[in-house]
């Protein structure tokens, strides 16, 4: 699976198995209903949706133009913190917000989320490749 086809099914099961967690999670921390922690679950998966698939776009840019495109333990690693480094500087604003609590504890909250999902983005990612192929960005290029 490659392209826009291969984007799409990454981000939407990347979100939707990671909001199944984060929901339950969110209720219990904050002692809020599901309904109420599942809409934050929801809002931030439609932030990081929206991120995912900018990030991957531009992931998948730069990962094309380099000498060597294998996908390395060093690749994945800066992969994830890309993703989740960005995506923090989005949901901490809208989890204070949301949840009226300070910058710092909504920044203590996300840096709970961002411990889980650094892992889950690393497993998941790889889990991925491994059951549709690696994109295009990530094949080595035969010179003959």
């Amino acid at each position: 699976m490659q392209g826009a086809k291969r984007k799409v099914v990454q981000a939407l099961l990347y979100e939707l198995v990671g909001a199944l967690f984060v929901s339950p999670v969110i209720a219990f921390a904050f002692d809020e209903s599901m309904v109420y922690s599942g809409t934050l679950a929801l809002l931030l998966s439609l932030v990081a949706l929206s991120w995912n698939m900018l990030f991957n776009s531009l992931f998948e840019y730069w990962e094309a133009r380099q000498a060597r495109r294998t996908r390395t333990l060093g690749r994945r690693l800066l992969h994830s913190l890309g993703f989740e480094g960005g995506l923090a500087l989005m949901l901490v604003p809208l989890m204070a917000w949301w949840l009226d609590i300070s910058w710092l504890q909504a920044l203590v909250a996300d840096l709970g989320l961002l411990l889980f999902f650094f892992f889950y983005a690393f497993a998941f990612q790889w889990a991925f490749d491994l059951l549709f192929g690696v994109p295009t960005s990530a094949m080595e290029v035969c010179q003959g």
